[in-house]
């Protein structure tokens, strides 16, 4: 059975207090895009599990995917799986494509040994493998709270613009992205403002990461600024970097404008 796991933006991000289990509170908006992996699962003999395309660092055997089965494994007598990752949404890239393959493994588990999980079990299932893992098993947009693994409605429909992302090849760890961020609570009301047309959320739906990694990283500043030279509505870094997007009101080709990076442009 092949799946297709898809990325997501941070439609602003807010931090807002460290917790006392040493993770961070956030506030954010989750949206689905569609740069997408390649997920390929099928009984087997014998577990296993391959990457192909991007290299993934680390230990393949730790790998979310395979760490995704053996927690569905503890509860089903799920047979042994093949597991073929084709890896294309860039790793260390805010993009959540790590959480995704995740959550579709489990989703893909469950279509192909009809285990009959609710929508409720996969997200559980998938809250303990990582912060935003649990957003992907619905895939749609959320307003998050918590670690961002806490979900609420938003009904924010973007469909109809077009989005652009640009990763510049920059990996940045979640490490080094929380070492430098200072949580603080603000009095804007993000989803609130979420509620306003796209071109009224500039300098005010902010992501709390760009603070100290623009200027540590000037070239995710030139490419923001690129993208609003070119018509974009709205352009910011998503998650903790370093990919950042523009969405804009009619379809655009920015291929050869940022042909020395990783591109993905289409609908929303």
């Amino acid at each position: 059975m092949v799946s297709f796991p898809n990325a997501k933006i941070n439609i602003g991000l807010q931090i807002t207090e460290k917790r006392s289990d040493g993770f961070h509170n956030l506030k954010s908006c989750f949206y689905p895009v569609g740069w997408c992996d390649v997920l390929e699962i099928l009984p087997a003999e014998k577990l296993s599990f391959k990457s192909t395309g991007i290299s993934i660092p680390g230990n393949p055997e730790t790998n979310l995917c395979l760490k995704a089965y053996h927690l569905i494994k503890q509860d089903f007598n799920v047979p042994s799986v093949m597991i073929h990752l084709h890896k294309v949404i860039p790793i260390g890239a805010g993009l959540g494509g790590g959480s995704a393959d995740c959550a579709f493994t489990i989703k893909t588990l469950n279509d192909l040994f009809e285990l009959h999980l609710t929508g409720e079990q996969m997200e559980n299932y998938a809250r303990k493998l990582g912060s935003d893992c649990a957003f992907f098993t619905q895939n749609r947009p959320k307003y998050c709270v918590g670690k961002g693994d806490e979900f609420s409605e938003i009904g924010l429909d973007l469909s109809g613009k077009f989005i652009v992302l640009i990763n510049p090849n920059i990996h940045i760890s979640t490490a080094e992205a929380y070492a430098g961020v200072k949580p603080m609570k603000t009095e804007i009301d993000l989803k609130e403002i979420l509620q306003k047309p796209v071109n009224q959320w500039v300098n005010i739906v902010t992501n709390d990461f760009e603070h100290h990694l623009l200027p540590k990283y000037p070239i995710i500043s030139t490419i923001k600024e690129q993208l609003y030279v070119n018509g974009s509505v709205y352009a910011s870094m998503t998650g903790s970097g370093s990919t950042v997007f523009g969405i804009f009101e009619e379809e655009i080709d920015l291929k050869e404008v940022f042909a020395e990076y990783s591109v993905w442009q289409g609908k929303m």
